[in-house]
Order: structure tokens, then C-alpha cells, then sequence
């Protein structure tokens, strides 16, 4: 499986990322500023600059008001712009799942949905794209304790549901990082751990998926990191994107000196781990030992 922008280039998200780009582009070639685009379609500076990073829905009139301020006159080039407005506006998977999937969180599953590699360090916990259904079970159900059954089994269900995105050819590259101790945390009981490093062996033999294993003990400073994923995109107008979760929100950071650090936190980290081969006989040993 490689990266690509098949499946993932088709999703709602990167659909508004190009638009807003576009957007931006035109704006600024006529020397626009967002306080006079905001003035045109009767909003502020701060929603121009929401549109233009994709972050928010767009109206076809706010957008056909924009494009005449910008210039845009053209019949076939204004016909293609709003036709994006369209595609951008369609509704994505998780919002059937709004009640269990904090606004927060939307916007990472769109980024994900349209990243062609997925890189992360992950310290507590294997990463939710690999999770098998029983572990992910348990863990949400720590996360959630006191929650109904109903709840934890939707949330289950928007892991699994994530998970489509590595089935196909068109899937993103992932480069993951675990901490040893997510490895040998017990989470959901012996069993459970015993299928979720199974199937950690089973990913790892994978082409689309490079794993390494930070081993216990280790002190070098790009483990004083804390977990991140770093989001990359095919199409060259999207920006690589850091996203970093918290108990109850999530910062998302895209300017390039920001991006540039994590790039190379993520370089040291898997310069300081376990090589791919030597990861998986780490995993090999865990299965026998759990």
C-alpha cells in the first residue's frame, strides 16, 4: 500500500483545504485584504482567515461574492471553484457519530481522511489506527468509565470505522513510533494484550507501515516530546499539519518553524529506537512473555 490521493484525496476535508488555498491565492494576488473580503460577504477578518484554512464550511454566495471581488470572471474557472463548494460542503462519515465525537476530534479524523502519511510517537497507548477491536474496547472503556455501554460501543465503532482507511490501495504510509511501556501495559488483560501485539506482528509485516519501538530505559530528549502525530498531504497546497491531543481539546499547529521541530523530534526519535527488524522481535518477545 503506498500514499496516494485516491481514497484519501476524495474526502470532505482536503476538499475544503484546497479551496481555502485557493481562495487565498486569489485574494492575495489582487492584493485583497481579509478585513475588505470580510467587508464583502458581510463577515470578519478572522472568518476570511477560518475559510482560507478549511476550517470552517463555505456559503456558494460568499463565494461567488469573493470571486467577483477577486477578479474571477471567467465562466468555466468560476463554475469548477463553486462546484469544490459543493463537494466541500458534502457530509462526512463521522458526523453520524456527533454525539460520541467531540468538534475537537472531527477535525483530526478530516485531516486524517485526507493525510498520505500519518507519523506519530506514541507513549501511553498503540496507536488507534492499529488498535484491535478488544483493545480498543478496553481502553475507551477506561477513558469512559461510568459511560453506558451504548457510548463505549460507538465510540469502539468510530475506531474500527477509522481503520478503512488502511484497507484500500489508496491508504496513507504510516511511521509510528510506541514507547515500550504502551507495549507492556496491560490493557484489558492479558488476553487482550496477547491479540493486540499479535496483530502489531502481523501490521508490522506490512510495506504501508514502518514500527519502531522506543525501548525502556532510554533518556534521550526527543522522548521528552510527549505523543503527536504529524499529518502530511499529497496535494502540494496543503501544509504538513502537528496535532497534539489533550484531556479535553486538541492543538493544531501548521507553521512551518512549529512543523519543522516536530519533523526532526520525530527523525531523532527513530534514529534513538529500535530498527524496524529489531522492533519485531521485541514484539516477538512480548507475545511470548504476555
Amino acid at each position: 500500500m503506498s500514499g496516494g490521493t485516491g481514497q484519501t484525496g476524495s474526502g470532505v476535508t482536503v476538499r475544503r483545504l484546497l479551496l481555502g488555498s485557493q481562495l487565498r491565492r486569489l485574494r492575495e494576488a489582487q492584493g485583497v485584504s481579509r478585513e475588505d473580503a470580510g467587508y464583502e460577504i458581510r463577515a470578519s477578518e478572522s472568518k476570511i482567515g477560518r475559510m482560507e484554512l478549511g476550517r470552517v464550511s463555505f456559503k456558494e454566495r460568499d463565494v461567488a461574492d469573493l470571486l467577483t471581488l477577486y477578479g474571477v470572471t471567467g465562466p468555466d474557472q468560476r463554475a469548477e471553484l463553486l462546484s469544490m463548494v459543493r463537494a466541500a460542503n458534502a457530509t462526512p462519515w463521522w458526523h453520524a457519530y456527533a454525539d460520541v465525537v467531540p468538534g475537537w476530534f472531527q477535525t483530526y479524523l478530516g485531516f486524517e481522511e485526507a493525510a498520505g502519511t500519518i507519523s506519530s510517537y506514541e507513549v501511553q497507548l498503540v496507536p488507534g489506527l492499529l488498535q484491535t477491536e478488544q483493545y480498543a474496547r478496553a481502553v475507551i472503556g477506561l477513558g469512559a468509565q461510568g459511560a453506558p455501554q451504548e457510548e463505549i460501543e460507538r465510540r469502539v465503532a468510530v475506531r474500527l470505522r477509522r481503520q478503512r482507511l488502511l484497507a484500500g490501495e489508496a491508504g496513507p504510509r504510516l511511521v509510528t513510533v510506541i514507547d515500550e511501556a504502551a507495549l507492556r501495559r496491560p490493557c484489558g488483560g492479558p488476553e487482550v494484550m496477547r491479540g493486540q501485539l499479535a496483530r502489531l506482528l502481523e501490521l508490522a509485516e506490512l510495506p504501508w507501515l514502518e514500527l519502531q519501538v522506543m525501548p525502556l530505559g532510554f533518556d534521550g530528549r526527543a522522548a521528552e516530546s510527549g505523543a503527536f502525530s504529524l499529518l502530511g498531504f499529497q496535494e502540494p497546497d496543503l501544509a504538513p499539519v502537528v496535532y497534539l491531543e489533550q484531556f479535553t481539546t486538541a492543538l493544531y499547529l501548521d507553521r512551518p518553524r512549529e512543523v519543522a521541530e516536530y519533523v526532526d523530534t520525530l527523525e531523532r526519535l527513530r534514529a534513538d529506537s529500535l530498527s524496524p527488524e529489531g522492533s519485531r522481535e521485541l514484539l516477538r518477545t512480548l507475545l511470548q512473555e504476555a
